[in-house]
């Protein structure tokens, strides 16, 4: 039995040699990944766009990863815009109403999407706090580019609020 099983598995792995190959070749788009980021609202920005940003980076003297955002010209025109953007809400402080908290593009519980990338997310902050949840809510902000502090945050929403 222990023979014939190695040379199946010896064939089931070149049949999947040329698929692994050929993921190998190019990253997945988003449309071809398991998880999608939270829908667009209407009126709203798709997070494609956000997504769009580019990183630089580069080690600093204690060799510790830096990263800079090369925003494409799509996001530069929203930078000072109130904006809509539908996602995902991570509480940042305790209690049932948050004034600060971080939008997600993916589900926090998303095991692809553990560590979002900096062009994933938005840190919100709003004069009225905003309930709790862990559905899909709108928020609408001005938007504010940032990165250059190399912080590793490249979006901020200000004056927000829940829709």
């Amino acid at each position: 039995m222990r023979l014939l099983l190695i040379p199946a598995l010896a064939l089931a792995a070149t049949a999947l040699a040329p698929l692994q190959a050929q993921q190998a070749a190019r990253p997945l788009a988003p449309s071809e990944t398991v998880w999608k980021p939270a829908p667009t609202p209407p009126g709203g920005v798709p997070w494609a766009v956000l997504e769009s940003t580019k990183e630089v980076t580069r080690k600093d003297k204690n060799d510790l990863i830096r990263t800079k955002p090369v925003f494409p010209a799509a996001v530069k025109a929203l930078a000072g815009k109130r904006i809509k953007l539908n996602g995902y809400m991570l509480p940042l402080e305790n209690g049932a109403s948050q004034s600060h908290f971080v939008l997600l593009a993916y589900p926090p519980d998303c095991p692809f999407h553990l560590n979002p990338m900096p062009m994933q997310f938005v840190e919100v902050r709003s004069a009225t706090p905003v309930k709790v949840s862990y559905d899909v809510r709108t928020i609408e902000g001005v938007l504010t580019l940032h990165g250059d502090d190399e912080k590793g945050i490249f979006y901020k929403f200000t004056d927000a609020r829940a829709m």
